[in-house]
């Protein structure tokens, strides 16, 4: 299985919202504040991301992914700390914008492995979605909306699938997890916890998945990601369960098993250790307008 399939795979959307923008020079386009992430790819034309270090030129055919609110703008020149120019009448500028709410514990687990910017060059996979996603915004059909939400999650998962394989992913400035999932011994055995996380894994066995001894897997393992192997898996565990109790009906029992707990008890133990809350009333709370904290922007 790819070293990160899994939490690609976990990526959940809503209000997703895409429009595509043409503009004179000079101009500047602010960020949604509400967005969890915000996509942008020039068709023609060029832009400057600006509010995150230095600007960064953004070129024809290069996407760029910005997560969450952070008081980043894009611009048709480096404009430092000036007031943002006012967008002119449609112009040479064509950008592709989409913005995405991101919600659920195992998408919050990989927004965190994302740096504020990403920026990705457009590759044989994503381009036939950039090609579809232009042609279909101006589609009057019915279903029209449909057809780009379902494009959307897929270019999203495309463009992040090809940060995911840059060098810079992994490098020694990079989230601790993603340079686990590249390690030889430590990678093999977080991909079975994601895998399989209902497999009754014990310290033994993914040692054994991972082709070393206990003692080499639990020191790797600790010191890549900054804690023991099981301690991980109940982590990735519970983010699974909040997500499903979020998402279904089941019962706690077969939340439980689908999360590795041979009953319900052990598991709301475990959940609420973690959560702070049983899965009953965190399923209430996700659920209630007053709380729904799943719900909101991660």
């Amino acid at each position: 299985m790819d070293a990160y399939d899994e939490l690609l795979r976990g990526v959940r959307t809503d209000q997703v919202r895409f429009r595509r923008v043409e503009l004179t020079p000079p101009w500047t386009l602010p960020f949604d504040a509400e967005a969890s992430l915000t996509l942008v790819t020039p068709l023609g034309g060029e832009g400057w991301i600006e509010g995150d270090g230095a600007p960064r030129r953004i070129a024809a055919n290069e996407t760029v992914v910005v997560r969450g609110p952070g008081g980043l703008r894009l611009s048709d020149r480096p404009r430092g700390n000036g007031a943002p120019a006012p967008a002119g009448p449609p112009g040479p500028t064509a950008l592709l914008v989409g913005t995405y709410r991101v919600w659920g514990q195992v998408s919050r687990r990989l927004l965190d492995l994302l740096p504020p910017v990403v920026v990705v060059p457009c590759q044989d996979g994503c381009s036939p979605l950039l090609d579809l996603l232009n042609a279909r915004i101006a589609d009057g059909r019915p279903g029209r909306d449909a057809v780009l939400d379902r494009l959307l999650d897929w270019l999203l998962v495309c463009v992040l699938r090809g940060w995911f394989d840059q060098p810079a992913a992994a490098d020694v400035n990079s989230p601790a997890l993603l340079r686990a999932l590249s390690d030889e011994a430590v990678g093999p055995a977080l991909r079975a916890m994601h895998a399989a996380p209902a497999e009754p894994w014990t310290l033994v066995a993914l040692a054994r998945e991972a082709g070393v001894s206990r003692t080499t897997l639990a020191g790797r393992f600790t010191r890549l990601v900054g804690e023991p192997p099981l301690a991980y898996l109940t982590e990735w565990r519970m983010a699974l369960a909040a997500d499903l109790l979020t998402e279904s009906t089941a019962p706690l029992a077969s939340v439980a098993q689908q999360v590795g707990y041979a009953d319900a008890f052990s598991f709301s133990t475990a959940f609420k250790r973690l959560h702070g809350m049983s899965p009953s009333a965190y399923r209430d709370c996700v659920r209630s307008p007053e709380c729904h904290a799943e719900k909101q922007p991660g």
